[in-house]
């Protein structure tokens, strides 16, 4: 498909810079292609009520780390700095990042990252294409991980970075509630919107509640340069379901309850580990799944997300969905009556188009 099909105009007031607080005083667009009408103005607090008892929520417990380094690159007596953000880790002490500007960067190159007392090399030992590298620093394991920590900065979106800088207060609101595991650099931005209270609610309605792990990357901030989908290249990231959660997710849908995925990354890493028969197995590994319209979806009923980027593999996959005319009109709904877009802000409830986007098979 033409990656122009999935561009809109969005007014540069309409991006979120800031949460809504409380977190779960955010509104939610439901879009329901099925039904008359097919939008609903709701709020997050209202997702228990639209919801059926035995059903099952599904998280994304992945942790972001503070994966963005200033710094600078060591070339015999000649320095120049560097900008990097980590997006794959590929062993104890490695890391896939893209750089910039990444001309400055020569393979065995030395880079130095300071801050607070704390000093941390790498040398490129790998350079890709779209400005990637592979570090490989002088410590590894958790060591490393405490380092990356200590002169780290979180990887607020670009959106948000171009319009203010970092502060204190982004380091919680830039995590979800179910975070624990660390390895993303971004935030799962649909799970910003749960509190404590809300989770009672939706423990009170009898709603299951599962996490899988999905550690975005810094992929997930890059445009689609391509003119269609087809040579679009997705990266890579980390997921897992264990098999706890697909064993307990396959028993929702044996019941004929919806599994509902809590934001895209929870939905691609449910959909990478579902078979064609449709059945949710364990999975653990790197994924570059990447939908678009005329995909079968075969392990979700529904999809909590937020708004998204003109031209992005995430508008592409809310599209495949719920239909590109419907998304179409939804955005612009939301664009006419002042939702928050993007990472802080509001939030869509999503049900698929029936002609062709749920895989029929058991």
């Amino acid at each position: 498909m033409r990656v122009d099909q999935f561009d809109f105009d969005l007014p540069n007031e309409r991006i979120a810079l800031r949460p809504v607080r409380p977190r779960d005083a955010a509104r939610m667009l439901v879009v329901r292609p099925d039904n008359d009408p097919v939008l609903s103005d709701q709020g997050v607090r209202d997702l228990p009520s639209l919801l059926e008892p035995g059903d099952a929520l599904v998280f994304n417990d992945t942790k972001v780390i503070p994966a963005q380094l200033e710094g600078k690159r060591l070339r015999g007596d000649i320095e120049a700095g560097i900008g990097a953000t980590l997006h794959l880790r590929s062993g104890p002490d490695r890391w896939k990042a893209f750089v910039r500007p990444a001309k400055k960067l020569q393979i065995d190159d030395l880079v130095v990252f300071e801050s607070n007392g704390t000093r941390l090399t790498a040398t490129v030992a790998e350079k890709a294409d779209g400005g990637e590298v592979l570090l490989v620093f002088d410590r590894l394991g958790p060591d490393l991980d405490v380092a990356i920590a200590e002169v780290g900065h979180i990887p607020l979106p670009p959106y948000i970075a171009q319009k203010r800088g970092e502060d204190a207060q982004d380091r919680k609101d830039y995590q979800t509630i179910f975070a624990e595991k660390d390895g993303a650099v971004a935030a799962p931005t649909a799970g910003l919107h749960f509190t404590p209270d809300l989770l009672d609610a939706i423990k009170a309605r009898g709603i299951d509640m599962h996490r899988v792990t999905l550690h975005v990357g810094a992929g997930t901030f890059l445009p689609v340069k391509a003119d269609s989908t087809e040579d679009h290249k997705m990266h890579a990231e980390w997921g897992e379901v264990s098999e706890e959660t697909a064993a307990a997710l396959q028993e929702v849908k044996a019941r004929g309850k919806k599994v509902i995925a809590i934001g895209t990354t929870s939905l691609r890493i449910l959909e990478s580990s579902a078979q064609e028969t449709g059945r949710i197995a364990p999975f653990a590994g790197e994924t570059s799944i990447f939908i678009t319209p005329g995909y079968r979806f075969k392990a979700i009923d529904a999809l909590m997300t937020n708004f998204h980027l003109p031209r992005s593999t995430l508008f592409m996959l809310v599209s495949a969905l719920a239909g590109l005319d419907t998304m179409r009109a939804a955005y612009a709904h939301a664009i006419e009556n002042e939702y928050r877009f993007y990472s802080y802000g509001d939030s869509s409830l999503l049900f698929p188009e029936t002609s062709g986007t749920k895989d029929p098979s058991p």
